[in-house]
């Protein structure tokens, strides 16, 4: 297998199915131009994040002797067909090929564009009075960094929701601020997917939510609201809602807008949490974390981490799939994670006894729990 992949001229290789010692979940490895010289690029996956290793040409045989036997699956895109090498569980590899429409001109950049869904070149009004695209819709270049993170956010939102069989969408934005996501999420929906959305965004800022409803008429944007109202006792909008969003929605104020998507069975939720200060407030010594607990930093950071790992798992009680995505947020900011969960089942309370034994242990409240112990009745 590896004598006939090293004599061929491919467009890309991918290995897949890692076997026992494999690092990376998958590898796929294409011919570059570096300083002038051949090499190979290898983008290897792992946990969400991906790691680049260019690897010389003359170095390129003893490397892929030693990582391909790796990977129980081989595919090698070349010009016009694409060849598969598979090992089954004996060692045994079974050869198949088909016909793909490659053509054979290899791009050697290094540099390649991404083919982002919010592509320079398009009237995307919120990008041009943010500063991230011209007048003429080109890419500020010192915002570059901004451009792929509002993408990236997009890319999350489309990986879960960008295959809706609904036509008509309507989605909750609790703590909205500035809004210029919530802009983006209506063109991504309205402009790029031809969808029928209403979005409401909810803030506390009277002055935020004013400007807000402004900009969506400047733009058009007729089914986009922004309402002043606060998540912990206001009313909200009470018919069926496809998916909610949270984005640094502050301390317990994340922990009611899940819940209020909990309690109204919301398929999607996409929650970015910040300023996590009640179980840093409330923890207290009580057992082999301790050591965690005795520098402040460090506290800070590990309560942070504990607040959203419960609720994940009370997300997973409550039947949703659930994925902690390390986003890199448009402020730079440390509170990078992203809680992304989906409804996929009925409540089943596996993780809760885990919690509460947590709690009591160290006596720090977590208000998500709380909500939730109290609509059962605990």
């Amino acid at each position: 297998m590896l004598n006939e992949i090293l004599k061929t001229q491919f467009i890309k290789i991918t290995l897949s199915s890692p076997l026992n010692g494999a690092e990376y979940e998958k590898i796929s490895v294409r011919p570059v131009l570096l300083k002038g010289k051949n090499c190979y690029q290898a983008e290897r996956f792992k946990e969400n994040k991906v790691f680049h290793l260019n690897v010389e040409q003359n170095c390129f045989d003893k490397w892929a002797r030693e990582v391909f036997p790796l990977y129980a699956q081989v595919c090698v895109f070349c010009e016009g067909k694409t060849v598969t090498f598979f090992t089954n569980s004996k060692g045994k590899v079974k050869r198949s090929e088909s016909k793909n429409n490659l053509k054979g001109e290899i791009n050697l950049n290094n540099n390649r564009e991404k083919d982002y869904i919010l592509k320079e070149g398009e009237n995307i009004p919120p990008l041009v009075d943010l500063g991230v695209f011209t007048p003429e819709f080109k890419v500020v270049k010192s915002k570059y960094d901004k451009y792929k993170q509002i993408n990236r956010f997009v890319e999350l939102i489309d990986d879960e929701c960008g295959k809706l069989d609904k036509n008509e969408i309507t989605i909750l934005d609790f703590g909205c601020g500035k809004s210029y996501l919530t802009f983006i999420v209506y063109y991504y929906f309205a402009k790029i997917k031809g969808k029928s959305v209403k979005i409401i965004g909810y803030d506390l800022k009277k002055d935020v939510v004013e400007n807000c409803n402004k900009i969506a008429r400047k733009y058009g944007y007729s089914n986009l609201e922004f309402i002043v109202a606060d998540v912990k006792k206001d009313v909200l909008y009470d018919r069926e809602i496809d998916i909610v969003i949270s984005l640094h929605a502050c301390d317990t104020a994340t922990d009611y807008a899940l819940y209020y998507a909990i309690q109204k069975g919301v398929k999607n939720i996409f929650s970015v949490p910040c300023c996590q200060h009640e179980v840093n407030l409330s923890i207290k010594k009580g057992g082999d974390m301790d050591c965690l607990l005795r520098y402040g930093i460090i506290k800070e950071r590990v309560s942070a981490l504990l607040t959203d790992s419960i609720r994940a798992m009370i997300l997973e009680d409550m039947g949703y799939k659930v994925d902690v995505i390390e986003f890199v947020d448009l402020a730079h900011s440390p509170k990078n994670l992203m809680l992304r969960a989906k409804k996929t089942r009925g409540e089943k309370r596996v993780n809760a006894p885990e919690i509460e034994r947590l709690q009591t242990a160290y006596g720090f409240t977590q208000t998500l729990f709380s909500l939730i112990n109290e609509k059962d009745g605990l």
